[in-house]
């Protein structure tokens, strides 16, 4: 049986392409069993992301073919196109590469921690569609102890490399706690979803997203659960939040520096955070000046990033080295698994030879013959048959002359080779 992981990422397909190969959750455990069946698959996974497609698949032999015409035909994509865009792992490195996959070694953003969560996922939707069994659950099972031995062991999670991500972090530190505070988002791009994602996860309670277009601005506060206004009502509201993230793609300034000491005024000076992430500037700069601002540039966040992204790259190097030694536990857990079921079939196979002759020289002793002659025949019938496979595996090593094996075979029965 081989382990094989097949698919696509960032780096071998383009957007366009990655859509196209995608597994909706509302078809994806269909697709699981469709696979199986299909692509003639033991047992399968679908991990389906905005950046990967990948399948995680126990199979007969080392032959994909099924599964890339499978694959093919279900998103009606040429075999040729996927092929050359696709990438395949088997065994050994299958493990490798899932290994590196949950631990955020192969994210477009190194160190993320959503794709484990994501993988989690993925691995409960083939459950819940009977499609893994015992090879899938023991390499996922180790997956996610590998993953969280890497986030314990490594600093590669610990700090920002998104801009989203750095906002959000940086305001962490000026306020004790994000849950009580109220925030406006100024932009709906996809750098404020981003930004609104992480604030939702950091238990915001109050948000207000802020667009040229209020439908636009309205879509993402409904997503989030916060509320939506135009460009031009912002100094009304600005002084009822602690937070204010801007990322728009206006050509000036959308909030100066009156604006901001009117709503002070109004807020008794009690301090605000701002941080400007749009290139060109949507905060005036003056408004750093003020007392009880703190403001924030995309160019303080890059900063920010840059050592991070420094950091996070020697922590990679810490979990690869994890990885590795991960990896090579794995394969000789599975050897020594190997072993035992092979010595299982073996002891099962004496078995079966002693209760022939066992059986038989029962029925000796009851048809009159001496229980010593009948015990003495059912010895040498048990040596014969035992030896009888192994004694001709031998002489043909003889004959070949495979004195590696001939080695092999007198350490294993414990002779002197002599």
């Amino acid at each position: 049986m081989g382990l094989l992981t097949f698919g696509i990422n960032h780096r071998t397909a383009a957007v366009e392409l990655r859509e196209k190969l995608s597994f909706s959750p509302d078809a994806v455990q269909a697709a699981h069993n469709q696979a199986r069946k299909n692509a003639n698959l033991s047992e399968v996974a679908i991990l389906s992301t905005c950046n990967r497609t990948e399948l995680y698949c126990s199979i007969e032999g080392h032959d994909s073919g099924h599964l890339i015409d499978w694959v093919s035909d279900y998103h009606k994509l040429s075999r040729t196109i996927l092929q050359e865009c696709s990438y395949e792992y088997w065994d050994e490195d299958a493990v490798k590469h899932l290994f590196r996959v949950a631990s955020g070694l192969d994210s477009m953003v190194l160190g993320e921690p959503q794709i484990l969560g994501q993988l989690k996922s993925a691995y409960t939707v083939a459950n819940e569609a009977n499609t893994i069994g015992p090879e899938l659950g023991r390499v996922f099972q180790q997956t996610f102890s590998v993953a969280k031995q890497v986030r314990t062991d490594t600093n590669i999670g610990s700090n920002p490399v998104s801009i989203a991500f750095a906002a959000v972090s940086l305001a962490k530190h000026i306020f004790s706690s994000l849950k009580e505070t109220s925030v406006m988002l100024v932009g709906a791009g996809e750098t404020v979803e981003l930004v609104a994602r992480h604030l939702k996860e950091n238990q915001v309670q109050k948000m207000i997203v802020a667009n040229r277009t209020l439908e636009r601005a309205a879509g993402l506060a409904h997503e989030f659960g916060g509320a939506a206004i135009t460009l031009e009502d912002i100094p009304a509201a600005l002084d009822s939040v602690d937070i204010v993230v801007t990322s728009t793609a206006s050509p000036l300034p959308i909030l100066g520096k009156g604006a901001v000491e009117r709503a002070l005024k109004r807020r008794k000076h009690k301090p605000m955070f701002m941080i400007d992430i749009a290139v060109p500037r949507d905060i005036e700069p003056e408004v750093g000046d003020l007392d009880d601002v703190y403001l924030y540039t995309v160019d303080d966040l890059n900063s920010t990033i840059k050592d991070n992204q420094e950091s996070r790259q020697q922590s990679a190097s810490q979990a690869e080295g994890i990885i590795e030694l991960r990896v090579a536990q794995y394969m000789r857990q599975l050897r020594e698994l190997d072993a035992v079921t092979t010595l299982k079939h073996y002891r099962n196979s004496v078995e079966s030879i002693r209760e022939e002759e066992h059986a038989k020289a029962i029925q000796l002793i009851r048809s009159g013959m001496d229980p010593e002659e009948a015990l003495a025949r059912m010895g040498r019938a048990l040596t014969n048959k035992i030896l009888h496979k192994p004694s001709v595996g031998l002489r043909k090593a003889g004959s070949e002359g495979r004195i590696d094996l001939l080695d092999w075979a007198r350490e294993l029965f414990g002779l002197d080779k002599e």
